[in-house]
């Protein structure tokens, strides 16, 4: 989908289309670490941006879509916290090397090539002792999971995003299942690629 068609997307959306809280498995990769500069590639509509300014972070964010963009600045704004935000496309933009201790890459889903793109800016600007938070739909979700793409071509899988991270330290790198519930008041699994890798100190 391009950009245009994700503006359609979240302007025929009453509400937030992925919701305000932050995806569970952010929520546990962050926690715990020393709040500095972050970078939110491809946020969406920003609701784990939102959460990590709450908890000090000087959050960049950005996606190509303008009126997702604009719902985050609206959701920031009822929460009080300040961030910055970008309109760009993350396979073109290129973050500052060395300037983040936190890269987040949260459900962007590219072909193979493009992604590569993407991990390799990202790995590039992280500062030294920075950490890098991948999470996105596994392609195991396909036969295994539920909702997500159905593309295999632009899941994602542990080994592939690790393969993009060379020179960092990987600290965690699995498929991990994330409950959805559903409409009686049960819940399925979605399976979910997670990764956490840092830029070793110099």
């Amino acid at each position: 989908m391009d950009s245009s068609a994700w503006d359609a997307r979240y302007a025929a959306a009453p509400d937030l289309v992925w919701g305000a809280e932050p995806n569970r498995f952010v929520v546990e990769s962050v926690e715990g670490l020393t709040p500095g500069s972050a970078i939110d590639l491809a946020a969406g509509e920003g609701r784990n941006t939102a959460w990590l300014a709450e908890r000090g972070w000087r959050v960049t964010a950005l996606d190509f879509s303008p009126v997702a963009v604009e719902r985050g600045r609206e959701l920031a704004a009822r929460r009080g916290v300040a961030v910055e935000w970008r309109v760009a496309d993350v396979t073109a933009y290129r973050p500052v090397p060395g300037s983040y201790d936190l890269v987040l890459i949260s459900y962007l889903h590219l072909p193979a090539e493009e992604l590569a793109t993407v991990l390799d800016s990202a790995r590039r600007a992280l500062r030294p002792g920075g950490t890098l938070v991948v999470v996105g739909h596994d392609r195991a979700n396909l036969t295994d999971g539920t909702g997500g793409p159905q593309d295999p071509a632009i899941l994602l899988t542990p080994e592939a995003v690790v393969d993009g991270l060379a020179g960092l330290r990987i600290q965690r790198a699995e498929t991990a299942r994330r409950p959805v519930p559903t409409a009686d008041g049960g819940s399925v699994n979605a399976l979910d690629t997670v990764v956490v890798a840092i830029r070793p100190a110099a």
